[in-house]
């Protein structure tokens, strides 16, 4: 029995050593392992370039998971990711810094102050993927030779200031997903890039001339304007890029007179057509009165409830009009008895949230100053009932009498974006997470897009806030209040549209499409900065947020853009300076450099859809409150 015993002391004496050795030979070497000269290299490029913000970089601190915007492979041995966008750099990149990151896969400086020509440090960096330098002051030409990086995905140079030709050898980097070359003094022709993998390209608001090549004529026109530049069409076939200047001639030789019996045939033909024409319309018009008369609910009279919504009595001929596929039943005197609570007076009424006896909870809003008459009343209504969106506020129902005019939507109880993004600022809030407003972005994004496409591509919202966004189910962006610039009687103060408004309007009912992305760009600096779009800085001073963040974006202390909310989410800075840009090219001065609601749906869906597969989820998200703030 001792013998047995004591062979087990052995046995477990053995297993404790065998144990220790592997603990001490594999596992503690990874966790002590250090990348010793990558991490001198890192010291000596924060020491030698200025004004960055304070670092938590030491020398006697481990690099990996430690270090702020470093990345370290996955045995801690090489240092393969530095994130540092907008931290305040100045000056020019030291020399014999980053070059000996030999295995260095992401670099992103984007938003600071760094000037000089282009790094010759980045060149030697042959393991390069992902390359971010936009929005500093680099300039002078590009190397003609950039054949080197085999392995980008990602190039973004976008506002600098780098000049001369293009690098016809871009064509080399076979795997680039994504080349910014935007908002540069970049001049000549475009070379004729064959990037089989490319599926972002900006060209934008440089000087260059000539023709686009066809390889690159499968990309929007956003990606070059702001250039000289024309397409040379393929035979038998419509340029989708028409010159300004040309115009088809007009041929006086084939010109033939018609003759006098051809007139007289005209002429009948034409009274014929407009005689049916009338019938037709008599016809429908009575079809139409019957139908309602025998489908759609009686109104009531009001009994004088203190919160009603409505007051006075109502044209007995008169009916709320409920579209197809709504599932209320309510007439008029139902409405009336509700109980109201007012959620906001906007841009074109007063919206209430009524309650009614059988607990059904609508939103409705009381239009005002509408001098549409009832026909062209009804037909927006019928218009904007059509509008069948995930990303769009359904329109359930509305009323129109001589003195009253409704419209009824559903109620949702998480509030505006408006409410979620400036209410209950202060230490007991939930922080709004960056996911959420990405969400919020695409879907109001998608949603206009789908406005714009009505009405024979013409329609127009006119009204793009965040105290008009909702979120549906899944927690994306729903737009409400369409069309209504169309039903004013007088011309909306700019003081209701405030920070919204594009710099050439002049009358909100003259809003076009261009005005609209402007607007949804003032949204997404909104849900960037989480500040309002008008703020008073004390006094009788008005600040407006997109002359707010232009400047500070042009004094290079873009950090200071982003809410401070957003700041606790880790690797999501690339992220915030592409929305940024996004948002910025929304609100160009002129219109027709703005680009259209779809391919802001695009770049916006770009911005995740470009994915290097370093950037984890965002770490310790909050959860949502299920109420507006």
């Amino acid at each position: 029995m001792m013998m047995v015993v004591f062979s087990m002391i052995q046995l477990q004496s053995r297993l404790a050593v065998f144990l220790a050795i592997f603990v001490v030979g594999t596992i503690l070497p990874h966790s002590i392992a250090e990348p010793v000269e990558d991490k001198r290299a890192l010291l000596d490029f924060a020491k030698s370039l200025p004004g960055g913000r304070v670092l938590n970089w030491k020398g006697n601190s481990a690099v990996c998971n430690n270090w702020v915007g470093v990345n370290c492979s996955s045995d801690n041995r090489r240092v393969i990711g530095v994130h540092l966008p907008a931290v305040g750099f100045n000056g020019g990149i030291p020399p014999n810094t980053l070059s000996r990151l030999s295995a260095l896969q992401i670099l992103s400086l984007g938003s600071n102050g760094i000037r000089g020509p282009f790094p010759s440090e980045l060149r030697k960096i042959k393991s390069l993927t992902v390359l971010y330098l936009q929005f500093n002051n680099f300039s002078g030409a590009l190397p003609t030779n950039m054949s080197d990086w085999k392995n980008l995905t990602v190039i973004d140079l976008s506002f600098n200031a780098f000049n001369g030709s293009i690098p016809s050898s871009i064509s080399n980097l076979s795997q680039l997903v994504s080349l910014n070359l935007s908002h540069n003094s970049f001049s000549g022709e475009i070379p004729d890039l064959h990037l089989p993998r490319l599926q972002q390209l900006q060209l934008a608001n440089n000087r260059l001339s000539g023709n686009i090549p066809k390889s690159l004529q499968r990309f929007p026109s956003s990606s070059f304007v702001g250039n000289n530049l024309s397409v040379i069409a393929p035979p038998h076939s419509v340029s989708p890029w028409p010159s300004p200047s040309a115009s088809p001639p007009f041929n006086r030789s084939k010109k033939k007179k018609l003759g006098l019996s051809a007139i007289l045939g005209i002429v009948v033909g034409g009274c014929v057509l407009v005689f049916v024409a009338l019938a037709l319309l008599f016809i429908v018009c009575n079809s139409k009165r019957k139908r309602g008369n025998g489908s759609l609910s009686k109104i009531g009279k009001s009994k004088g409830s203190p919160d009603k919504i409505v007051g006075g009595s109502q044209d007995e001929n008169n009916r709320i009009v409920f579209f197809e596929g709504c599932r209320y039943a309510f007439d008029l005197e139902d409405l009336l008895r509700a109980s109201a609570e007012v959620l906001g007076k906007g841009t074109f009424g007063t919206a209430y949230k009524a309650v009614l006896e059988d607990a059904t909870t609508v939103v409705v809003k009381r239009l005002k100053e509408v001098g549409a008459g009832h026909r062209e009343f009804e037909q927006l209504m019928e218009l904007v009932g059509r509008m069948k969106h995930e990303n769009v506020v359904e329109l359930r129902a509305y009323y129109y009498s001589k003195d009253e005019k409704l419209m009824v939507y559903d109620y949702y109880s998480q509030g505006s974006v408006s409410a979620i993004l400036h209410g209950k600022r202060g230490e007991n809030r939930i922080p709004f997470d960056w996911d959420s407003r990405l969400k919020i972005a695409l879907g109001v994004a998608r949603g206009v897009t789908h406005i714009h496409l009505q009405n024979s591509g013409k329609f127009v919202h006119g009204n793009i806030k965040a105290s008009n966004i909702f979120l549906n189910s899944d927690n994306y962006g729903c737009v409400s209040d369409i069309g209504l610039t169309n039903l004013m009687s007088t011309p909306v103060p700019f003081s209701r549209a405030a920070g919204y408004r594009a710099p050439e309007l002049v009358d909100a009912r003259k809003a076009s499409q261009a005005s609209d992305v402007y607007s949804v760009g003032v949204v997404l600096l909104e849900l960037l900065t989480g500040k309002s779009p008008v703020q008073s800085s004390g006094g009788d001073e008005i600040v407006h947020l997109v002359r707010w963040v232009q400047s500070v974006v042009r004094e290079e202390w873009t950090a200071e853009v982003f809410d401070l909310e957003l700041m606790r989410y880790p690797n999501i800075e690339e992220e915030l300076v592409e929305m940024l840009q996004i948002a910025m090219s929304c609100v160009v001065r002129m219109p027709e450099q703005r680009p259209k609601m779809a391919e802001v749906v695009k770049m916006i869906e770009d911005v995740r859809r470009v994915d290097t597969g370093n950037r984890p989820s965002s770490e310790g998200k909050p959860e949502e409150s299920s109420q507006a703030s």
